[in-house]
């Protein structure tokens, strides 16, 4: 059987929306033959290129039409954050999106991270930039808590408006307490204030 159906069969036991890296397949020849057959089952359209490195057995959309369904930058960064057994939490611009500050997705996604710093082309422009930071940044016991102080962060105090502190309210009813107080000696001062104020 050639690598490249090796590598092929492979790739389909890991499913549709899959994210693999050319280490995946390092049992099965060098390094080589393993990025030529990457290389021709993309101009073979049976899967894509997402990053230099990164590859993706996409989800394909029958029901609506829609054709293929690429992973999402989160996605991508997850995965990776998987590969080197890193932490990662989003940050800037990025964290204020998820939280639900801003309905703008940035072109730059940006994550802490207590593993590499490095910077990503993805297919669609897009970017994913991974800051390095101390493990203690990234010691939270909630993951909300943690998200929260990196967005806030990266917003100001001199920002703050009260429809921001008002969805942080919001976001923090359904987290339990217990584990977001855990987290008040990592936070800022001003933000820890407004985590505090949530809970009266």
């Amino acid at each position: 059987m050639s690598i490249i159906t090796q590598i092929e069969d492979r790739i389909k036991s890991f499913g549709r929306g899959s994210i693999f890296y050319p280490d995946d397949f390092l049992d099965l020849g060098t390094s080589d033959s393993i990025r030529q057959s990457l290389t021709r089952l993309c101009k073979d359209e049976k899967i894509v290129r997402v990053a230099q490195g990164i590859y993706c057995y996409p989800q394909i959309d029958e029901e609506l039409g829609l054709g293929i369904i690429m992973p999402s930058s989160d996605e991508i960064a997850r995965s990776l954050a998987k590969r080197d057994h890193a932490r990662i939490v989003p940050t800037g611009s990025y964290a204020q999106h998820v939280l639900g500050l801003s309905t703008q997705i940035p072109l730059n996604c940006v994550y802490m991270t207590d593993g590499s710093a490095r910077h990503l082309e993805l297919y669609n422009g897009r970017k994913i930039t991974f800051k390095r930071t101390t493990p203690k940044n990234l010691s939270f016991s909630s993951k909300l808590a943690m998200l929260i102080t990196f967005a806030l962060k990266s917003l100001g105090k001199i920002n703050m408006e009260q429809t921001v502190i008002k969805k942080i309210r919001e976001l923090l009813k359904n987290e339990p307490k217990s584990e977001v107080m855990k987290d008040l000696s990592l936070m800022p001062e001003w933000i820890r204030n407004i985590v505090t104020e949530a809970y009266e």
